[in-house]
């Protein structure tokens, strides 16, 4: 194994096969940031969602997928010339993988890729405790997300983050409040209603305890872009508020924890009821 990834298994203090998986991903996806880095690619786009939280910020909650936007619109965006020096990544720290672009079904600005591995053969490869392998099925695959909005709504505001392993490198981030405002949006405006993301609740209570500055004006213009707001329309506080309530009254709190229990470690989620969540979004600190 490579010292580098030695190195960043160490901080996992793994005790069954389900941590190494997700210090196993976590890796991968790190590694994949450092193939970007090195392709340019951060010329281009910039780090958000959950794993930007997770691995930027120290969200504790395991994030799967990688998910980036341009910095301008670009309808002639071409992922592929990024993928294979992303390969090249993480073949020269000792990871066979696959990666397959995926074909547009139908009009869509989202550029995506998926990267595969086998599980049993890399948690193998990186646990000096073979028994960590014991229950993963020998073909199970073990797969990354990498999504780009190539037509992003803009009004966003990035910096840049320093990842130190596996070497020291720099990734171009949303800044907090802009993650806050597309983690609102996701609670918002998510399109499904029997696939509850527990994960986006649980995002939500890590925000206001930690970073609550939230910016509006970058969720205003994310609703307009997916038709939630009529182009011109204001969100101020107060409807976004009113918004977030009747989402509230209306979740499954059971299906919530359900979707977020394998992501986190000794977390209680106990306290999870609509009295809790309408108490703490009043906690939300509106910035433009």
């Amino acid at each position: 194994m490579h010292k580098s990834i030695r190195q960043m298994l160490n901080k996992y203090k793994c005790q069954t096969s389900g941590d190494v998986i997700n210090a196993l991903r976590e890796i991968l996806q790190e590694i994949a940031l450092l193939g970007l880095w090195r392709s340019k690619f951060f010329e281009h786009a910039a780090f958000y969602g959950g794993s930007a939280l997770r691995i930027l910020h120290g969200l504790d909650r395991y994030s799967e997928d990688l998910d980036f936007s341009l910095l301008k619109k670009d309808d002639d965006f071409d992922l592929n010339r990024f993928l294979i020096p992303l390969q090249k990544e993480m073949e020269a720290f000792g990871f066979e993988t696959a990666i397959d672009k995926m074909e547009k079904k139908g009009p869509t600005h989202i550029e995506s890729a998926f990267i595969k591995t086998n599980t049993f053969t890399q948690v193998l490869l990186i646990s000096s405790d073979q028994s960590m392998a014991r229950g993963i099925h020998p073909k199970q695959l073990l797969k990354i997300k990498l999504e780009v909005d190539t037509h992003p709504p803009l009004g966003f505001e990035t910096e840049i983050k320093y990842l130190l392993h596996p070497i020291s490198f720099p990734v171009k981030s949303f800044t907090l409040p802009n993650l806050f405002a597309g983690k609102m949006h996701a609670i918002l405006c998510r399109k499904w209603s029997e696939r509850i993301k527990g994960r986006d609740w649980y995002d939500l209570v890590w925000y206001l305890s930690n970073y609550p500055e939230l910016n509006i004006q970058h969720l205003e213009l994310r609703m307009i872009d997916s038709g939630h707001l009529r182009p011109g329309e204001k969100l101020t506080k107060d409807k976004c508020l009113r918004l977030l309530t009747d989402k509230i009254n209306g979740l499954d709190i059971d299906k919530a924890k359900k979707d977020v229990e394998k992501f986190v470690k000794n977390d209680d989620l106990s306290l999870w009821s609509p009295e809790f969540f309408l108490d703490i979004i009043h906690r939300i600190k509106w910035v433009t």
